[in-house]
C-alpha cells in the first residue's frame, strides 16, 4: 500500500486541478484519491511526500509503429529487415516509450502479427514497454498505402476475409488504409484507396467480434468513405473539410491527428536523407494538416493523442512533442492532456481500465517536478513513472 501525498492533482477527466491532493494505491488499483483529509490514510502506508509536484495519470498515445524505426526512410527499412531483427527493434521501442510516460499505446500495423505477439510478452512480464492494444496487420488494396507490412486485400470479400484473420489471431481492432500516404512512393496522401463497401465488410466484421476500427485516412474523399462505413476513428485527417467534419460529430468518430509526423518530416527534410517524394508529399500537405486540426477542434470533435511515432525522425517515447504541437494549434494544456489520457482511453475501448486517476482504475501514473498547466513541455522531464502501481522510474 502506497499514499501518494501534497501534490496537485490533474485527474484526467479534464476538470480542474486539485491542490493539496491525496492518493492511495492499492497493489497495481487506484483504491481512493482526492482532497488530503476527505481521503483516509491506511495504517501502515508507505507515505510519499510529493509538495510541489505534480500528478497525472500515465500518457496514452493512440497511434505508435513500435515496430518501424525512425530513420529517413522506415518503409524501406522494413523491406530489407526480417521479422526478428524488427522484432528486437520493437523491444527496445516500447521499452524506450514507457520510460518517457507512455503507459499505454495502440500499435497500428506490422506484418505477421508480431506486434499481437510482443502485446502478449509486455502482459506476462517477459518484456519491458507499455499495455499494448494492437491491431495485427493493416488492411491495404494490392499496392495500396503501406502494403510492404500490411496485408493486401482487395473486394468486400477480400476485407470481410482479411479481417477475420486478424480477429482469429487477437488482434484488438481492424486497421484500414482508406487513403494514399506519403512514405510509400506512387501513391497520393489525398487520392481514396479501399472504397466504402470494402471498408464495411471489415467493420462489420469487426463490430461483430466487439472489437473497434481505425483507418489512415488523409484525403477527404477517402476520410468520408471510411466514416459512412462506420469507423472508429480517423487517423491523421489531413484534409478535412466542414462536412466530414459534421460527419464526425454526428456519428461520433474520434480523430487522432498525429500532427508530429509531417513536423518533423519537415523540420529534417532532404538534408537528412529523407526521400525527395516524402517531402516533396509532406509539404503539399502539411498547412492543410494544421488547418483541419483547427477545424476539427472548434467543432468539438472528439480528438485522441497519437504521434506516429516510427515515421521518419518521429523517434519513440516523445509524445510531449505531439502534446506541445497540439497546444501550439489550439488546444489547451488541460484539454491536450485530456486528450492523452481520458479521451484516448475511451477510443481505445478501455476507459474503465485506464486513462484517469480514479478508484478502481490501474495505477498508472506520472509524477513531474513541474507544472504542465502553465507549460506543457514538463512533460518532457518526469520525476517518477507508475505502471498498474509499479515504480518505472526511476
Amino acid at each position: 500500500m502506497k499514499v501518494l501525498k501534497g501534490f496537485q492533482l490533474i485527474d484526467g477527466t479534464g476538470s480542474a486541478p486539485v491542490e493539496d491532493a491525496l492518493l492511495v494505491i492499492d497493489n497495481d488499483t487506484i483504491s481512493g484519491v482526492g482532497k488530503a483529509g476527505e481521503v483516509p490514510v491506511p495504517e501502515g502506508a508507505e507515505v510519499l511526500d510529493l509538495t510541489g509536484k505534480t500528478v497525472l495519470p500515465g500518457l496514452i498515445d493512440a497511434h505508435v509503429h513500435l515496430f518501424f524505426d525512425p530513420v529517413a526512410d522506415p518503409l524501406s527499412l522494413a523491406l530489407q529487415e526480417s521479422d526478428n531483427t524488427a522484432t528486437i527493434r520493437a523491444v527496445r521501442n516500447g521499452a524506450k516509450t514507457l520510460r518517457a510516460g507512455v503507459t499505454t499505446v495502440r500499435d497500428l500495423g506490422w506484418r505477421n502479427f508480431a506486434n499481437l505477439d510482443l502485446r502478449n510478452a509486455v502482459a506476462l512480464g517477459i518484456v519491458p514497454g507499455p499495455r499494448i492494444v494492437a491491431c495485427g496487420q493493416i488492411l491495404t488494396m494490392t499496392g495500396g498505402h503501406a502494403w510492404s507490412c500490411g496485408l493486401e486485400v482487395d473486394g468486400p470479400e477480400g476485407l470481410r476475409k482479411g479481417a477475420r484473420q486478424q480477429l482469429r489471431a487477437g488482434a484488438d481492432l481492424i486497421k484500414l488504409m482508406a487513403t494514399g500516404g506519403v512514405l510509400t512512393p506512387g501513391v497520393e496522401p489525398g487520392s481514396p484507396q479501399l472504397e466504402e463497401e470494402e471498408m464495411r465488410a471489415a467493420i462489420t466484421e469487426a463490430l461483430k467480434a466487439g472489437k473497434r476500427s481505425a483507418a489512415h485516412a488523409q484525403g477527404t474523399e477517402g476520410i468520408k468513405n471510411a466514416i459512412r462505413a462506420g469507423i472508429t476513428s480517423i487517423e491523421h485527417g489531413m484534409i478535412l473539410d466542414e462536412e466530414a467534419v459534421e460527419m464526425m460529430l454526428e456519428r461520433g468518430v474520434y480523430l487522432v491527428p498525429t500532427l508530429s509526423a509531417p513536423y518533423w518530416i519537415n523540420l529534417k527534410g532532404l538534408d537528412a536523407g529523407i526521400p525527395q517524394y516524402i517531402v516533396a508529399k509532406n509539404k503539399n500537405i502539411m498547412e492543410k494538416h494544421k488547418k483541419s486540426f483547427q477545424m476539427a477542434l472548434k467543432a468539438g470533435v472528439k480528438i485522441a493523442m497519437g504521434t506516429d511515432a516510427g515515421t521518419p525522425f518521429n523517434e519513440h517515447g516523445q509524445s510531449h512533442m505531439e502534446l506541445k504541437l497540439m497546444v501550439e494549434q489550439g488546444m489547451t494544456p488541460l484539454t491536450a492532456i485530456t486528450a492523452a489520457t481520458q479521451t484516448a482511453a475511451a477510443l481505445l475501448g478501455i476507459g474503465d481500465e485506464v486513462g484517469t486517476l480514479t478508484p478502481g482504475k490501474q495505477a498508472d501514473l506520472l509524477i513531474l517536478d513541474r507544472d504542465p498547466l502553465e507549460d506543457i513541455t514538463a512533460l518532457s522531464q518526469i520525476n517518477r513513472i507508475f505502471k498498474a502501481g509499479k515504480i518505472v522510474k526511476p
